[in-house]
């Protein structure tokens, strides 16, 4: 496979995936800002979602302060913003034109439809009352293209490479996300086991669809060592940091097979993915959740660039 569709389909896949990604974190700005009762406090909740996205510094550029309505129309609607939903919405449908030939037409329609309707959504500015509607049809729409692909796409090196960006986009996010609730989220540790812990974290776990999954298994006690462990370590569940890099390694086995050969990308991952196995909750917690956090962020891009080096990407 050429290195400009690899690149595309590599691409494609982590921008729909990250679309997704910043449309959930606003829907957790959202409902935090509600459970806050002072203006300044629901700005905090704004700023810790551009944190997590990291587009604070690009948002503060732009605008004097932060306020709700603002901040999501930045993150959803901003052409200036190469990190909104609207411009990373274009940027996979343009790398899916590059690769059109290589993608079923199920999959070319379903990105184009998504495109298409997301850009009418947000020809005019976003307001708190169509915003939940919104954010439903960005989830809903990435759905429907993960659908088509899971459904139609042969198992072969394009489903391969596209299935890696989803799993490393993914990855990363969840655990950009479950850094930040430590250390952004709580206003001091003196918040934490309060009854505003206990919302956000739940809004937390809504925020990576998990809630009601790690209700079933926690008969619904809300423990945030529990709640680390079912992000980082539970292999049931498909955001979990193990959920993704097992698939990656699994299409990265496929790219080997398909090509002849393992590449610098196979050993990187084949590390980071045995650190991540044979550590427990205790110990991540004992050497630093933000330390293990922020070193398992550095070696998955380190993995994405490997492969982008290995495979030949051209942009």
């Amino acid at each position: 496979m050429l290195g400009r569709a690899a690149n595309g389909v590599y691409w494609m896949t982590r921008y729909l995936e990250r679309a997704e990604n910043t449309g959930r974190l606003i829907d957790v700005g959202f409902h935090l800002a509600l459970t806050r009762g002072s203006r300044e406090r629901q700005d905090e909740e704004w700023r810790s979602v551009l944190i997590t996205t990291g587009h604070e510094q690009g948002y503060l550029a732009a605008h004097p302060d932060i306020s709700g309505a603002q901040v999501f129309n930045y993150l959803l609607r901003e052409r200036e913003n190469p990190g909104s939903v609207l411009s990373m919405l274009e940027s996979a449908r343009t790398n899916a034109r590059v690769v059109r030939t290589s993608l079923t037409n199920e999959v070319w329609q379903a990105i184009n439809e998504t495109w298409m309707i997301l850009r009418d959504m947000l020809s005019r500015p976003v307001r708190e009352g169509n915003l939940g509607e919104v954010l439903s049809t960005i989830r809903q729409r990435a759905s429907l293209v993960r659908g088509a692909m899971e459904g139609s796409m042969l198992r072969n090196e394009v489903f391969n490479f596209a299935r890696i960006g989803t799993f490393i986009e993914r990855a990363d996010n969840t655990a950009r996300i479950l850094d930040v609730k430590y250390y952004v989220l709580l206003p001091s540790v003196a918040w934490v086991g309060s009854s505003l812990d206990n919302v956000q974290w739940d809004t937390l776990l809504r925020s990576v669809a998990g809630n009601r999954a790690f209700s079933w298994l926690n008969a619904g006690t809300m423990d945030p060592r529990e709640i680390a462990r079912f992000l980082i370590l539970d292999g049931r569940f498909p955001r979990s940091l193990v959920f993704c890099f097992d698939k990656i390694r699994s299409n990265m086995a496929g790219l080997a097979k398909q090509y002849g050969g393992e590449t610098q990308a196979h050993q990187q991952l084949r590390d980071a993915g045995s650190r991540l196995h044979d550590c427990t909750i205790e110990q991540i917690f004992e050497s630093g959740l933000h330390e293990f956090l922020r070193d398992f962020i550095r070696r998955t891009h380190n993995i994405g660039e490997a492969i982008s080096s290995d495979y030949r990407f051209i942009g």
